[in-house]
């Protein structure tokens, strides 16, 4: 057994030139804005009166009042303050206090745009470098497999106070779950057994491949029998959970995305065959809330101690997907900088853990 140590203040700043999950589909509706800050940065979504959906860095270049305080009549954003217009790619399209013959040039006043994509009911953002702000995606969006034309049937979203890392490696602990999330509808004790898994790197991250439950919860057994269960995890902060049992596929989709260095938003949504879920709703809600507010207690009381800065002592195998996940981080951040090939540093193993 090797211990590593892991300052909690490495690499405290956010992966850039990656998709990152900005907003639910239908919180835009057509016409309207919204305003959410999102790596630090001030950002405008709208829809157009066409379903478009647009991101502009959320600031007026002309005196700074952020462009959410205006109007959207579902073309053009105009500011409060001069009446300044912009369209859905940042482009100012009118000046008002310009008198008629006043040759002004309106392409030189350009609002940053951020490229958006709209996938199972789901809108993603593309964060690149502000050196690199015309920079156009070149890898796919996460999506959940098998699910690809569908939306979400049940959706919560919580804030954690904390930086992005601990959040990612609090979703992806494997050991945590008897001590934090003890409860009768998930575990009632902390008796420990052996877990041995096999994992195998995917794309941007890796994957538990797909195993026979050995310990079946209460939700397990209400999806039908001999469930299995897949777990990939992918940068910047996207772990998809996919069961499938003899009758029913449930995938659960989570994804974690940083508002600053100290709030970090946690997104957790469904998918499922199974057609009257939206029905259970109210009833399922509760326990996923009471399950990532168990998470976010913990996460609370984990700032007490990092305030200090220690050293985080990471062992194997249990933090062995912990120490993958700043691995990631690294060969990301390093290929974006240096403009090469991601390698993947995962290589396939098994690793042994209680839990």
């Amino acid at each position: 057994m090797t211990e590593q140590k892991q300052p909690q203040n490495q690499n405290q700043n956010f992966l850039r030139d990656i998709w990152y999950y900005a907003i639910p589909g239908d919180q835009l509706k057509p016409g309207k804005m919204f305003a959410k800050q999102l790596l630090g940065e001030p950002i405008v979504f709208g829809r157009t009166d066409g379903g478009e959906v647009f991101a502009l860095r959320d600031i007026c270049p002309h005196r700074a009042v952020p462009l959410s305080c205006g109007q959207f009549n579902g073309t053009e954003i105009e500011c409060a303050y001069h009446g300044w217009r912009f369209d859905q790619a940042g482009q100012c399209k009118l000046i008002p206090a310009l008198n008629q013959d006043q040759d002004v040039d309106l392409k030189k006043f350009q609002v940053r745009r951020y490229p958006v994509r709209e996938v199972q009911g789901n809108i993603w953002i593309y964060m690149s470098d502000q050196e690199r702000s015309d920079t156009e995606p070149n890898h796919p969006i996460p999506m959940v497999a098998g699910f690809e034309d569908q939306n979400y049937q049940v959706r919560l979203t919580m804030k954690f106070d904390c930086f992005i890392d601990h959040a990612v490696i609090g979703l992806m602990d494997p050991s945590h779950v008897p001590f934090v999330h003890r409860a009768w509808w998930w575990r009632t004790d902390a008796i420990l057994t052996d877990e041995i898994k096999a994992f195998d790197p995917s794309p941007y991250g890796f994957t538990m491949r797909r195993h026979r439950l050995e310990r079946e919860t209460f939700f397990y057994r209400l999806l039908g029998g001999n469930p299995e269960v897949e777990i990939a995890f992918q940068l910047p902060g996207v772990r998809i959970e996919q069961i499938t049992t003899n009758t029913n596929r449930v995938a659960n989709m989570t994804v974690i995305t940083p508002i600053s260095d100290t709030e970090t938003e946690v997104t957790t949504m469904f998918y499922t065959t199974i057609g009257l879920l939206k029905l259970f709703r109210p009833i399922l809600l509760p326990f996923v809330r009471t399950f990532l507010d168990q998470d976010r207690d913990m996460v609370v009381k984990q700032q007490i101690g990092l305030k200090y800065n220690p050293p985080l002592m990471l062992i194997r195998d249990a933090d062995t997907q912990a120490k993958w996940y700043y691995q990631l981080r690294s060969a990301f951040a390093k290929s974006t900088s240096e403009n090469c090939e991601f390698i993947n540093p995962v290589k396939s193993q098994v690793l042994r853990w209680r839990s």
